[in-house]
């Protein structure tokens, strides 16, 4: 089936129960999205509260993805809050569903924001990788390329410290 996608959803009751729902299912299974497994829905609630208020209150946006009817994919176009970087974007919290990956979702989820960053006329997009799962191999080959690392810089525990990926994507307009 295909990932359909939504800019901008109304963040309605049910919605955000079911991106905190996907957070929780992402984060279980060994998602780094802010937290470390095991998580339940009262540990994620604060946080993504926090976060869909930013959305609804402006000026962060949120990408959604759909199978059929099924919320199965959302991340974060953050703003930077700073005028000088109004050219760029962060993208946070990228998940897609635990069942419903191997098949492209996360790298069309990707894409589906680099159009949206292009048509608002943004030169880039960054995002933040935990070290240790491989992540920076999957946006490498979406053309981010790692330009910093922060060393230690996550602790998941006292004895588990990880690297922070800072990776950018350039985009480029046609005319460049």
């Amino acid at each position: 089936m295909d990932l359909r996608f939504v800019l901008d959803p109304d963040l309605t009751p049910e919605l955000r129960e079911q991106i905190i729902a996907l957070w929780v299912d992402v984060t279980n299974a060994g998602g780094a999205v802010g937290f470390v497994a095991p998580v339940t829905a009262d540990k994620v609630r604060p946080l993504a509260t926090a976060t869909l208020d930013e959305i609804a209150d402006g000026p962060d946006r949120l990408l959604a993805g759909y199978e059929g009817d099924r919320l199965v994919a959302v991340l974060v176009i953050a703003d930077n809050r700073f005028h000088l970087k109004t050219h760029w974007r962060v993208l946070k919290r990228v998940m897609v569903h635990p069942g419903t990956q191997g098949r492209g979702y996360g790298a069309a989820l990707m894409r589906e924001a680099e159009r949206i960053a292009r048509g608002l006329g943004l030169a880039a997009l960054h995002v933040t990788v935990r070290d240790g799962l491989g992540l920076d191999r999957f946006y490498k080959r979406l053309g981010y390329r790692e330009v910093g690392r922060l060393p230690g810089a996550l602790r998941l525990s006292p004895t588990d410290a990880r690297d922070e990926i800072l990776m950018w994507r350039d985009l480029p307009t046609s005319c460049s």
